[in-house]
């Protein structure tokens, strides 16, 4: 079981920087440099980074050691590895800077504003203002600070003490955070303030956004490119929420066979609005496919044949005559005003293929007309396809939740859909237990052969057993399949497991015994007693459990 113990920093923002292998190798080199003692100090570093691959052609040993003594760093002091990691992200940055460069982000903005520059769009900025005047303006407690100015940096600063975000990822995904747990009063101190940005950035991963590089303290401070990146993701996540077939069985309609609705299932919001919007261009006769949101629709004309499907009735034949770009965008933007599409955007914005803010656009046509038929048999073998019983939901939301807030690659959107071909799953297992996964073995999505999803979710299969799982009669072919009641069998058995990863981290405060499932009740039951309350678990399978008392026993 050792070789699946990771590299654990404590502080955990600085864990979140790096991936596993990244730790380990680093670790690796720093260990190779500790003395006869057993230490390394900081005029040993010098030599050290220069060797690593990342800063071979950036810096010479007399730059680094120079940049060490610029942070008043005393070369003769010891050094730890979580300090080395500092060390090592200082330098990223400074070399990235240097460079002029961008480091690559799987955010949604990949544009200036995740650049370590530091420069923001001022289109997209002032495209999340409206949309956050839009749907925030009546809330009870930030009426008084909106509608918000675009021109300023009013957003930067209401999102300072963190209300405005929480409130925003509650839009996005109703019922994500309890109001109640949020700190919202004129006045915040510097601790309320932490809460509610831990708060915003764990229910921002569950959601599905990418926040490797944020950290509460960058959020206090308003860093405005980090803000906007974090405002721009958990905004597309509102506007792609419908875009899936329990949502939406109208879809259904942009398919032909079962075969083609399984393949609908597993794609990605933003594919699904792709295929929407080709599916109406080519009713209207458009010949080109659009691929993307930038270089496809610079043009306007994709959007001009588009509005003629949705509402013909305020089209005009001057948008598609006239060859002025620019006028075509801004007769687009007109037409799309006249069926209730808000005008977040500039004809400039099209004209320079913004991909974050086109999206955006065609989102909100999808929402106001989407055109699709109401077909009640093709919607009632949808909902056939996509229907679950009430437990099953809960379970699925809650696994789904689990695994996008792990920070892995792959967001998932339809948990029993995107597991099928078994890269999740080993990438879920590679997170948890570092070095169990034989990547050379794994095939990564898109998988047209079926035998290769077979293969990977074999692995996931050897792997679970590896780790003592209960997985009786149970092959890689079932979760290819999609047999539910499996899948939710081996995600239990994962979950729980991290869990008891976690408290087995904790055993140094019990004499080196690890912690089992009795320890855990002996202790929250011995909690609840020192109350003066008198409520008692015997198992985790209590029916007592059901009415919640003990839960509210023990968090009181």
């Amino acid at each position: 079981m050792s070789k699946f113990e990771g590299v654990i920093v404590s502080d955990q923002w600085l864990q979140s920087q790096f991936t596993q292998v990244e730790l380990r190798t680093l670790k690796s080199k720093f260990v190779s440099l500790k003395n006869q003692n057993g230490k390394v100090t900081f005029g040993d570093l010098p030599s050290l980074v220069k060797k690593l691959k990342t800063f071979a052609d950036m810096y010479s040993e007399d730059e680094i050691r120079a940049i060490l003594c610029e942070s008043d760093t005393d070369l003769t002091h010891d050094v730890d590895f979580e300090s080395f990691l500092r060390v090592y992200l200082n330098l990223q940055s400074q070399a990235t800077a240097k460079q002029g460069g961008r480091r690559h982000s799987s955010s949604f903005l990949k544009e200036s504003v995740t650049t370590l520059l530091h420069t923001i769009s001022e289109s997209e900025k002032g495209c999340y203002v409206a949309h956050i005047n839009s749907y925030l303006g009546d809330d009870p407690f930030l009426k008084q600070y909106l509608p918000l100015d675009p021109a300023t940096n009013d957003l930067f600063d209401l999102a300072k003490d963190g209300v405005l975000l929480c409130k925003l990822i509650n839009v996005a995904v109703p019922g994500t955070i309890d109001e109640r747990a949020i700190n919202a009063k004129r006045k915040l101190s510097l601790w309320e303030r932490n809460e509610n940005h831990t708060l915003c950035l764990n229910s921002a991963k569950a959601i599905g956004c990418t926040v490797v590089n944020i950290g509460t303290q960058d959020l206090v401070e308003g860093r405005p490119h980090l803000v906007l990146g974090l405002i721009s993701q958990i905004i597309k996540i509102q506007l792609l929420a419908d875009l899936n077939l329990k949502k939406t069985p109208q879809l259904v309609e942009l398919v032909d066979d079962s075969q083609e609705i399984e393949e609908l299932l597993s794609l990605s919001p933003e594919k699904v609005l792709l295929k929407w919007m080709n599916f109406h261009l080519q009713r209207g006769g458009y010949h080109k496919t659009v691929k993307n949101f930038s270089s496809d629709v610079k043009d306007g004309e994709a959007y001009a044949y588009l509005l003629n499907v949705l509402a013909p009735e305020h089209g005009t034949p001057s948008t598609l005559d006239t060859k002025d770009t620019n006028e075509r965008a801004n007769m687009v933007l007109e037409h799309a005003e006249k069926i209730g599409c808000k005008r977040y955007l500039s004809p400039k914005d099209i004209e320079e293929g913004s991909s974050n803010l086109n999206l955006a656009f065609v989102a909100q046509l999808f929402h106001h007309r989407s055109g699709l038929s109401t077909d009640t048999k093709k919607m009632s073998y949808a909902k056939m396809m996509t229907m679950d019983d009430v437990q099953t939901s809960r379970e699925e939301r809650c696994f789904r939740l689990w695994i996008n807030s792990l920070g892995i690659t792959t967001h998932i959107n339809s948990l029993f859909e995107d597991v099928r071909n078994g890269w999740v799953l080993l990438e879920v297992l590679d997170k948890i237990f570092p070095g169990s996964v034989n990547w050379k073995h794994a095939t990564k999505p898109p998988i047209k052969m079926p035998f290769k999803k077979v293969e990977n979710c074999n692995q996931v299969v050897k792997i679970a057993k590896q780790l003592r799982f209960s997985l009786v009669n149970v092959a890689g072919n079932d979760i290819v399949q999609g047999n539910k009641k499996l899948i939710l069998a081996l995600l239990w058995q994962l979950m729980r497991f991290t869990m008891l990863q976690l408290l087995k981290n904790l055993r140094s405060h019990s004499q080196g015994k690890e912690i089992t499932d009795a320890d855990i009740l002996k202790w929250a039951n011995r909690k609840v007693k020192c109350t003066g309350r008198t409520s008692q678990i015997d198992s985790f399978k209590d029916k007592s459990l059901s009415s919640g008392i003990f839960f509210l026993e023990l968090l009181s």
